[in-house]
């Protein structure tokens, strides 16, 4: 939420630097998620065959 307000802000105030925080913060926000729906496969595939971890 807070990179969709800055994307916003930078878009009405042209502000560059703004806009490439936003970028980041987002890029970074699915970076959490991707590496979060690695975790619960690797959970899910541990426990269907068995194995510790």
């Amino acid at each position: 939420m807070a990179a969709q307000l800055k994307r916003e802000a930078a878009l009405l105030t042209g502000d560059r630097l703004l806009a490439a925080e936003a970028r980041t913060e987002e890029a970074e926000a699915r970076l959490c998620l991707t590496w979060h729906a690695i975790v619960d496969t690797a959970t899910e595939i541990r426990q269907l065959y068995g194995v510790a971890g």
